[in-house]
């Protein structure tokens, strides 16, 4: 695990947490400190503040996303709810809002680990717009190779693996969050709208993920695949 926080009462606190609950704890007092930790060796996941002097928070996340696709849980303020959605757009897999409590925090990080080590799809997928390369963690859309999230994988793996069925919140929170307690309604929305955006920046409604009105959603299979 790696915590980067620069309020070191809370960076200690964190790092004590997680050491009595059995994990290995690096910790940083910056983003720079936390990018160089990343190098040198390679967390389950990583705890991130928001808010930190010099490399802040947002910039850290992606230099992240740059090197690894390792789980990234981002501390935020109470009143921090545009910094929540804007760090699920960024490639954040969960956030935890500042104070949290001990036991929160880690089931959060429980529940991430246990979404990494549990992969959805099982075999390789291909239709005439989408193929999906399980053992590279590679997709390919139209041709075009797109970046995604481990998340991200994880909820279009899903979508295809049950294509032309309709999943609702509840079975998509079970088979990519691992819980279906862990995030609401709302959040499960930003995370199909970010996925249909990099599936198809110009034009995201276009992509065959349909929303199903009072249900959830549904990856539509082109017509002969």
């Amino acid at each position: 695990m790696l915590v980067i926080e620069d309020e070191e009462d809370i960076r200690l606190l964190v790092a004590e947490l997680l050491r009595r609950a059995g994990y290995e704890v690096f910790e940083a007092a910056d983003g720079r400190a936390g990018l160089q930790i990343l190098h040198e060796s390679v967390p389950d996941l990583v705890v991130l503040d928001v808010r930190m002097p010099g490399l802040y928070g947002w910039q850290t996340l992606e230099r992240i996303r740059d090197l690894s696709d390792v789980p990234v849980i981002m501390l935020t303020a109470r009143d921090g709810a545009l910094e929540k959605v804007r760090g699920l757009k960024a490639g954040t897999d969960d956030y935890v809002t500042k104070p949290f409590g001990r036991q929160e925090l880690l089931a959060r990080v429980e529940a991430l680990l246990r979404r990494g080590a549990d992969p959805v799809v099982v075999a390789d997928y291909a239709d005439g717009v989408i193929s999906i390369d399980v053992a590279r963690r590679r997709v390919l859309v139209r041709g075009e190779e797109v970046q995604l999230t481990p998340l991200e994988f994880k909820l279009l793996s899903a979508l295809v693996r049950n294509s032309d069925q309709v999943l609702d919140h509840e079975r998509l929170l079970k088979q990519v969050w691992g819980d279906a307690h862990a995030v609401s309604g709302g959040q499960v929305k930003l995370y199909i709208g970010r996925l249909r955006k990099k599936l198809s920046p110009h034009g995201p409604q276009a992509f065959p993920i349909e929303t199903v009105r009072g249900f959830g959603y549904r990856y539509l299979k082109p017509p002969g695949a």
